[in-house]
C-alpha cells in the first residue's frame, strides 16, 4: 500500500490539465502505479475520488468509490471506477446544487453541477466503458474530471457559500443532508 501526499490548492499540478494517457501506455508499470497509488490514497483519506493531479501526476486518471464513505453519508454507493481519459457529455438541461468538499481544498461550497451524464472511459485494462451516471453520482464525475482540467471547486462554487469543513459540520451540514437526501430518493442516485 502506497499512500501518496494530496497535493494542496496552490500546487502547480492541481492547476495544470493533465495530458491524455496512450492507450499502449495503459499497461505499464508507471500508469499502474498511479492507478494503484490513486486507490490507496483515496481510501486512505475517506475521499469519494481522487484525479491524478492531485498527487501530483499529470496523466488523465481519475478513481472514484463510494462505499459507506464517513465523510459523504449521503452518496450513493459507487462501486471502485478507474477511469483513464474520461470523456464526460452533458445529456438534458437539468441541474442540482451539491455542497462539495475536496481532498485538495480545506473547503466545501455549492457548486451547481448537471444531474445527467454519459461518460467513457478505459479502466486499467484498457477496456472501454460507457455509463450513464446521474444525481451525486455525476456529480462526483464532473468534480473528478474537472480536476483534470485544472479547475477547482473554489472556480466553481457559489463564494458566498464557502466554508471550512468544520464551520459546514457546525451550521450547514444538517439542512444540506435533508435536501440532498430528498434530491437522491427523487433520482435514485
Amino acid at each position: 500500500m502506497t499512500v501518496r501526499d494530496i497535493c494542496s490548492i496552490g500546487h502547480p499540478a492541481l492547476r495544470t490539465p493533465a495530458a491524455a494517457v496512450p492507450p499502449a501506455e495503459i499497461g505499464s508499470p508507471r500508469v499502474q502505479r498511479i492507478v494503484d497509488d490513486l486507490i490507496d490514497t483515496m481510501r486512505h483519506a475517506d475521499g469519494a475520488g481522487l484525479a491524478a493531479n492531485q498527487i501530483g501526476e499529470t496523466a488523465r486518471i481519475v478513481v472514484i468509490e463510494v462505499n459507506g464513505n464517513p465523510r459523504y453519508p449521503y452518496k450513493p454507493p459507487i462501486p471502485l471506477t478507474v477511469a483513464i481519459n474520461p470523456e464526460l457529455e452533458v445529456v438534458g438541461d437539468e441541474t442540482v446544487v451539491i455542497n462539495e468538499g475536496c481532498l485538495s481544498v480545506p473547503l466545501r461550497g455549492d457548486v451547481v453541477r448537471w444531474v445527467d451524464l454519459r461518460v467513457r472511459y478505459l479502466d486499467r485494462h484498457g477496456a472501454e466503458h460507457r455509463v450513464e451516471p446521474r444525481g451525486l453520482t455525476a456529480g462526483t464525475w464532473q468534480h473528478e474530471c474537472d480536476h483534470l482540467d485544472g479547475v477547482l471547486i473554489t472556480d466553481r462554487a457559489d463564494p458566498a457559500t464557502l466554508a471550512t469543513w468544520e464551520e459546514f459540520e457546525r451550521h450547514h451540514r444538517d439542512a444540506f443532508i435533508e435536501r440532498i437526501s430528498k434530491f437522491v430518493e427523487l433520482v435514485g442516485s
